[in-house]
């Protein structure tokens, strides 16, 4: 998997064991899919998964993790990634613009990535195999990059790891889940919630203005290789200016969620939230009360490593302290269903330990925000034609 913020690696286990404890699920929605992780998670448990993101990147990520079945790509793909590194790098787009314009990798591996990029145009590759092989530059790039691991700037040194070279791998591949071929969607998230159903339904919208087009506009730029024109010391897209979501504006945000919320049809509702995003936990509680009782299991967890060295100015130098170095991230459970589960029990049992070496949560200043905040508290880009319907979506599905 890339580097990426805000990845629901260390909640895995929390949200599969709320899944695990719902009797009978079979389906289940990734409504901001992101890496993936947590739709991979859920069809590595059995269940038939739509993992939906409206970034090209994270969209092709979840066609080779959600979609793409081992048993249909796995001879062809290994077989295109030997052939894929042996390729000599051949400067183009991602030379120009990622190490000489920018210095996001050294220019031996934009090379590689160029040459290679190319080469999975010119097979013209089937959807789920083409996600795949994409999916393996993406990751070895991202191997062999200099950052902090987000996109908005670039190391002023070069990164250790940036000077090894670039080598595919086998991305790991799951074979077809036991109730039905799951599907990868790039679509607005109010589009696939009014339309489709699951047993299971979980979000994770973004927190805050900070927009992941923009922090990793590399990979989307690598995955629809248009060669857009760029701005900026990053060398951002210039789309990157106008493909705003209201999930990435404080004005917009309540207002988006209450709408996805309000449309939710299924039997569980998962959300994943933090104490640092747009609505306090009060707030949110209330807004997901209106489809039924809501329990919450608050994890302790280390804020991203870009967010621990500190604040510097544009020469490197120290301009601002670190306001504070751990966050709490928030699984709401919303019992849409009535499903006749004590789910504050299977909350306290999945409640997980504080981290080794922290502060209790009463006594951090995040504690101390979230009690200050509770008092103080009493689109579409790149969609599919036509509606999103379960029957137009499915109809060629086995």
């Amino acid at each position: 998997m890339i580097k990426y913020l805000g990845s629901k690696r260390t909640l895995l286990p929390l949200i599969s064991g709320v899944i695990d404890a719902l009797p009978d699920a079979r389906t289940a929605i990734d409504l901001f899919a992101g890496t993936s992780r947590v739709g991979q998670a859920m069809k590595r448990a059995g269940l038939r998964v739509i993992a939906n993101d409206q970034n090209a990147y994270a969209a092709t990520l979840a066609r080779c993790y959600v979609q793409a079945d081992r048993d249909d790509v796995v001879s062809d793909a290994q077989k295109l990634i030997a052939e894929f590194n042996t390729l000599p790098g051949r400067p183009g787009y991602v030379t120009d613009t990622f190490c000489e314009r920018s210095r996001f990798f050294q220019p031996k591996n934009g090379a590689r990535i160029d040459a290679i990029r190319e080469a999975i145009v010119d097979k013209g590759l089937e959807p789920d195999l083409e996600a795949v092989c994409l999916v393996s530059l993406m990751e070895a790039a991202d191997r062999v990059d200099s950052t902090c691991g987000v996109q908005m700037a670039y190391l002023k040194e070069w990164s250790q790891r940036a000077h090894h070279d670039l080598a595919l791998r086998l991305p790991e591949l799951l074979p077809r889940p036991k109730h039905g071929r799951c599907l990868a969607l790039q679509h607005d998230a109010i589009d696939v919630v009014t339309d489709l159903s699951a047993d299971v339904l979980y979000l994770d919208p973004p927190y805050n203005q900070h927009s992941y087009l923009g922090n990793y506009h590399v990979w989307e730029s690598l995955v629809l290789w248009d060669k857009p024109a760029v701005y900026g010391k990053a060398c951002k897209r210039t789309d990157n200016l106008e493909r705003k979501s209201a999930f990435n504006r404080k004005t917009t945000f309540k207002a988006a969620l209450e709408d996805v919320i309000r449309h939710a049809d299924a039997r569980l509702l998962l959300v994943s939230f933090n104490n640092e995003g747009f609505i306090a936990r009060e707030e949110m509680e209330a807004l997901l009360s209106t489809r039924g009782p809501v329990h919450v299991i608050a994890t302790d967890y280390q804020r991203y490593v870009g967010a621990r060295i500190g604040i510097h100015n544009p020469s490197g130098e120290v301009v601002g302290a670190i306001s504070h170095l751990r966050n709490l991230e928030y699984l709401y459970i919303v019992d849409i269903a009535d499903n006749g589960i004590d789910w504050a029990a299977v909350a306290r049992h999945l409640q997980p330990a504080p981290a080794v070496g922290a502060a209790s949560t009463a006594s951090t200043a995040d504690g101390r925000r979230a009690r200050r905040a509770r008092l103080a508290a009493s689109s579409k880009q790149r969609a599919m034609p036509g509606p999103v319907t379960m029957s137009t979506l499915l109809t060629d599905l086995p």
